[in-house]
């Protein structure tokens, strides 16, 4: 096994961020903010140094990663595996209208990790698909992956990851868009990934 440090790089701001609505598996885009987050976030993502950059094939994902791998040279490759929750009824919906709908529902799906919304799937669910990106890149010889994604999954994921008890999960905080969470090999026994940053990003 060869892969070293994972970074895990939320995209930038959408149309559906900007008004307040959940996304899930729909096809936002990026706004003119989002895409000057991904360029500003250039200078402090590189000096990771990935050797793969692989991202959601959602479009604010493929879009956001693009910006970051046209500047430094590295292939992109695409995973549906990193999709965001899919989120069933309620994506599209603002969170008033989720509350006014499904009373309850929202605040219990935001602290159970094993609980998902009509029709949707579960954080549980969400990490074993993501968790199997980072398997299958552990077999090749990159010692750098970043992975461009989404703020639901990373958390996820992070959880996974740090094999934190999944009730747990909830105490990770949420991803700011553009930024970014890294995590690092343990060289010893124990956890194999251990937490190196959190929801790190730049100022601009």
């Amino acid at each position: 096994m060869t892969l070293r440090r994972v970074v895990l790089w939320r995209h930038g701001e959408t149309d559906y961020n900007a008004t307040g609505r959940m996304q899930g598996h729909i096809d936002s885009h990026l706004t003119e903010t989002g895409w000057n987050q991904a360029r500003f976030a250039v200078p402090g993502l590189a000096r990771f140094s990935p050797d793969v950059i692989v991202a959601s094939d959602l479009r604010r994902a493929t879009d956001t990663a693009t910006v970051f791998s046209d500047a430094i040279g590295v292939p992109l490759r695409l995973d549906k595996r990193l999709r965001e929750t899919h989120l069933g009824q309620w994506q599209g919906r603002t969170g008033a209208e989720i509350d006014l709908e499904w009373p309850g529902d929202r605040a219990r799906w935001q602290t159970d990790a094993t609980w998902a919304p009509p029709d949707g799937e579960t954080r549980v669910e969400v990490a074993a698909r993501a968790v199997e990106v980072v398997a299958d890149l552990d077999e090749g010889t990159d010692e750098t992956a970043l992975l461009c994604a989404h703020g639901g999954l990373i958390t996820a994921l992070t959880g996974r990851m740090l094999d934190l008890p999944v009730e747990n999960w909830s105490q990770l905080g949420g991803i700011s868009n553009c930024h970014w969470t890294v995590l690092a090999r343990r060289p010893n026994s124990g956890p194999t990934w251990r937490l190196v940053a959190y929801n790190a990003g730049t100022t601009s």
